[in-house]
């Protein structure tokens, strides 16, 4: 059964930084695309960072480009984003996702089909 969970939530002053964490079994991890997803209240959830199977190629959406850093550790099982300049926008669930099939995120990525974690509650605070 594939497996994800999140760590390393919390609550974080503006300007501020975390990094999560997600570790994974279940499946090949160093087979698989991994994603970072987010929910705000009231909102939809969308994929915000997807990294490919061997570090290869690092996906991000506009808002989180250039403050976010996705990384993984295939030899740990685990993925990581790293996440700085932190502003309240940022308030959400984010869950980790691991591809269902795909070993690179593609063009896809954010509406690839995924198995997500239960999520981390990251709230920021102005």
């Amino acid at each position: 059964e594939v497996q994800v969970a999140e760590s390393g939530g919390g609550l974080v002053q503006a300007g501020g930084s975390l990094t999560l964490s997600c570790t994974a079994s279940g499946f090949t991890f160093d087979d698989y695309a991994m994603a970072w997803f987010r929910q705000a209240p009231g909102n939809g959830r969308e994929a915000i960072s997807c990294i490919d199977w061997r570090n290869s190629g690092k996906y991000y959406i506009g808002s989180v480009q250039g403050r976010f850093t996705i990384s993984r550790d295939n030899a740990k099982n685990t993925l990581y984003l790293q996440m700085n300049n932190l502003q309240p926008e940022d308030t959400a669930i984010y869950y980790c996702a691991a591809s269902s099939g795909e070993a690179y995120c593609l063009d896809s990525w954010r509406t690839n089909t995924y198995y997500y974690g239960r999520g981390t509650q990251v709230t920021v605070s102005s």
